[in-house]
């Protein structure tokens, strides 16, 4: 199992956070990982992406130019990555700020509203949690359990508390998918 994966939007949606998440789950359920963020000096704001590449092999490199996985979360992220795709592969969107939907007919493309669910939950902070359940209702690369160990490495501790409104988020994320 090899999956690479590109998460793209404005600095301030949570990509690298659920990029690094996505990576400690990854080592924690004992895959080869890289992650490799890039973001303009603006971060909040400014477009932000990471790479992550989970594999049961070793990595040879953690610089792609195609991805199994894109997720787009704002228009210039969606003009950018769209043709990086490879065939078959998977481009997740939120509507959300993409005014151009995504025209390839070679890959699978799934819109999630991801915002609107925010908003249902009484917490806009939650929108990368259930971005990044999204992902995992679709692409189940790594085990919930392994994300949740992940995400309370990442967030300091005096945050611990909002760590069963995350869950709720990452399992509201993986509904949005099924359907």
């Amino acid at each position: 199992m090899k999956e690479e994966i590109i998460i793209s939007g404005f600095g301030g949606q949570g990509v690298l956070s659920m990029g690094k998440i996505l990576a400690y789950a990854g080592l924690m359920n004992n895959l080869e990982v890289t992650w490799m963020p890039a973001y303009g000096p603006e971060q909040r704001g400014g477009t932000a992406n990471v790479t992550v590449i989970l594999s049961d092999t070793p990595i040879s490199s953690p610089v792609l130019d195609t991805y199994d996985t894109a997720v787009v979360l704002n228009q210039q992220s969606l003009d950018k990555f769209e043709s990086k795709v490879k065939p078959s592969g998977l481009l997740i969107y939120d509507a959300y700020g993409i005014h151009r939907r995504p025209g390839r007919t070679d890959i699978i493309v799934r819109e999630i509203p991801a915002m609107d669910a925010a908003v249902e939950m009484g917490n806009s902070k939650t929108y990368n949690m259930i971005v990044l359940g999204a992902i995992l209702g679709m692409k189940p690369v790594v085990d919930v359990d392994a994300v949740l160990r992940g995400l309370k490495k990442t967030l300091p501790e005096r945050h611990h508390h909002l760590l069963p409104l995350n869950e709720q988020a990452i399992r509201r994320g993986m509904d949005l998918v099924k359907n």
